[in-house]
């Protein structure tokens, strides 16, 4: 059973479930989502939970998931899912492209809410097996069964209903574990022009009895369809047996791994022995296997030798499970057993793998003084920075986690020098909190960023991802609230003499934070009440000389900026409207105009509360605790109404939109499809809507 990551971990979980002690495990603390989406809701995030036919003995196989939609098992009866992303964090370090993923027994892939998401270098996580990029993850098969070439027959065939892909990963062992290379085989000529986008919103996708492929389109209340794709090639076709579809690359490795596995049931003393060699293990999969044998028992039956072995790979696996099952007084042994392994003559792979070690000894067992600091800052301090962004980004979190001296200077330097966006904000974030370790010129420096230093670079393979889905690249929908929040607890480390010293600097970003409100629609006057009706006759005339600047204009004027996101602007109460076209034709977009309520995603649907008194309260939950329930009536005002849980006497999702009736009424048919040619456009002034 796939469970997203706003699933409750059931409370009954079988005493053998595999996956188990977990956390943001950051030496600092995350920020919440810009826009508030899931903050406060801790790990393990998405799950695949197992269990018997009739529900009982459930354990979380694997966890870390985002929102994984689909699953299916290849013929070496190994897992595989294509997980989704948190786009409203493009644009930022801990962004999560959507991926196919191996589920293995116990198996972690590092979603977390906020900015704690992990990066993929991270080994108390596994690897993505195949990055796609941007996109929306709908059902996925594999081709077992299919009448195509072998190639095909083997594939994993995944769907992305945004950007009207139907992918084929083709997959190669690794080890015990596997790679991938993806190729579009089903998509709309369109994802390759700047022709008008053609939507194909995938939605599931099967290998029919008769060897054809079948999948569907539609969702959201948009037209459904069913396609059948044959093969009609001269490649010589040949059905692959169960055994010619098997991979005989890989099978001892992933053998090995699930004899591990194994041991991760329940406490076994001959688990630490047999699982100890694989720690030094070259293959990620088999360390991780390893890893979680040894910690399925008793702590005081591996410490000493987890504490005691050299070999850096085996030390940095075990000294992992120790800093996440140690108690707190194992920490200065822990941090003594790293220190005894130098910096100089390790990978980067293994440099990252210490500094994870000790990361995750600082969430869990307290951020250390005295002398097991000073010998932590005496590891970490002369080699920061490093000559890599990965292992800087790790530096700086606990250096500036231990108030190291001189951290904040070479942090800041190091924002100063960064090329990219993503790297910058990194940096940023993590000066956040910290109170210690500045001056004046320190401040300035950092503060000025906001106003004049955000890079506009992103690394070759982020922009790469929109590129491949037929868009330009934008940040996320949380991005401008991520900098705010930032901005905000930042000041508050500053001291009245600093935040006056520093006036000048910190009025320009309060300034540029306060954009300016679309006028109220009842100063416009009424031109007509519209219905889908009067304008859908008028639909063909969206394809070719419309204003690009009057619809981009409307939209401001419609107020549906204050709501919606478009490009880098606007905001995140409703859908992000950037790739609209990609996902729904025009007639969809003028229902969605005009009857706001006859579609409305569970995403964005407000809450009806009825009272004990007989009272009725519809808006949106901006917050809720145990005892009470917050509701914004109005979404583009402020004000919010509070709700004791005890009071409530029926509540439910609302089937009337948040959007309000008649947006477009104060609008002549001119200005509406220029409108839709807008939204259609991507936010291209040269798309063909505006060709003449």
């Amino acid at each position: 059973m796939v469970c997203g990551n706003f699933v409750d971990v059931p409370t009954d979980l079988a005493t053998s479930s595999p996956h188990r002690t977990y956390g943001d495990d950051l030496a600092i603390k995350r920020a919440e989502d810009g826009n508030g989406f899931g903050a406060g809701r801790m790990p393990p995030g998405g799950y695949i939970a197992r269990m018997d036919l009739d529900g009982k003995n459930v354990e979380m196989y694997s966890a870390g998931q985002r929102n994984t939609y689909d699953i299916d098992f290849n013929a070496d009866g190994e897992l595989f899912g294509f997980d989704s992303d948190m786009e409203w964090d493009w644009g930022a370090p801990w962004y999560r492209p959507v991926h196919v993923f191996h589920s293995v027994r116990g198996g972690e892939q590092g979603f977390r809410e906020g900015s704690a998401k992990w990066p993929e270098y991270y080994h108390d996580s596994l690897p993505q097996t195949t990055t796609i990029g941007i996109g929306c993850p709908t059902g996925v098969t594999f081709g077992t069964g299919a009448k195509f070439p072998a190639k095909y027959q083997k594939a994993f065939y995944i769907c992305d209903w945004t950007y009207g892909r139907l992918i084929a990963v083709h997959l190669t062992p690794k080890g015990a574990g596997y790679t991938g290379t993806w190729e579009n085989f089903v998509a709309p000529q369109s994802l390759r022009t700047n022709k008008g986008k053609t939507p194909l919103n995938l939605t599931d996708v099967v290998i029919g009895d008769d060897g054809a492929m079948y999948f569907t389109i539609g969702g959201r209340g948009t037209q459904a369809s069913l396609f059948r794709v044959s093969y009609t090639g001269n490649e010589p076709f040949k059905q692959l047996t169960a055994n010619e579809l098997r991979n005989d690359e890989g099978r001892d490795a992933r053998e090995l791994r699930r004899k591990l596995e194994a041991f991760n049931v329940e406490a076994d003393p001959a688990a630490v022995e047999f699982a100890w060699p694989y720690l030094d293990s070259p293959d990620r999969y088999i360390r991780y296997a390893a890893r979680l044998a040894v910690e399925r028992n008793p702590v005081s039956e591996w410490q000493a030798k987890a504490l005691g072995e050299k070999k850096p790979a085996a030390a940095f696996t075990a000294l992992l499970a120790l800093a996440r099952w140690g108690s707190t007084n194992t920490q200065p042994a822990i941090i003594s057993a790293l220190a005894s392994i130098p910096f100089a003559g390790l990978t980067e792979e293994q440099q990252l793998e210490k500094l994870r070690v000790i990361e995750v000894s600082l969430a869990r067992q307290g951020i250390p003084t005295g002398e097991t600091a000073n010998r932590l800052i005496a590891d970490l301090d002369p080699i920061y920075p490093a000559k890599t962004e990965s292992v800087n980004r790790e530096l700086s979190q606990i250096l500036l986690a231990l108030n190291a001296p001189g951290a904040v200077a070479k942090t800041v330097a190091l924002l100063q020098q960064a090329k990219t966006q993503e790297e910058q904000v990194a940096y940023v974030m993590n000066l956040r909190n910290i109170r210690l370790g500045w001056n004046l010129d320190l401040r300035r420096t950092y503060l000025t960023w906001w106003n004049t230093g955000i890079s506009k670079e992103h690394p070759a393979r982020v922009v790469k991802w929109f590129e491949d889905a037929g868009i330009r690249f934008n940040n996320g929908a949380s991005f401008p609230n991520f900098l705010a929040h930032a901005h905000e607890e930042a000041k508050f480390t500053m001291s009245p003499e600093e935040i006056i010293a520093l006036n000048d600097v910190l009025s320009v970003y309060i300034a540029a934070q306060t954009p300016k409100p679309a006028p109220a629609l009842s100063t416009r006057a009424l031109v007509k009440e519209w219905t889908t009706a009067d304008l859908q006759s008028l639909l063909d005339q969206v394809s070719k000389g419309r204003n690009f600047g009057r619809g981009k204009e409307i939209f401001y004027q419609a107020q549906c900026s204050a709501c919606h996101r478009y490009g880098d602007l606007g905001g995140a109460i409703g859908p992000d409207l950037t790739a609209v076209a990609t996902r729904f034709k025009r007639q969809d977009l003028l229902e969605s105009c005009t009857e706001p309520s006859k579609v409305v995603s569970e995403q964005y649907k407000d809450t009806a509360i009825e009272t004990t008194e007989g009272k009725t309260i519809i808006g949106r939950i901006i917050e809720e605790t145990t005892e009470t329930v917050v509701l914004r009536p109005n979404p583009l005002e402020k004000d919010s109404v509070t709700v004791k849980k005890s009071e409530i006497e029926n509540r439910q999702l609302s089937t009337t939109s948040p959007m309000p009736a008649g947006l477009l009424n104060t609008f002549s048919n001119e200005e509406i499809l220029d409108l839709l040619a807008y939204l259609e456009s991507l936010g291209d002034s040269k798309h063909p809507n505006f060709s003449r």
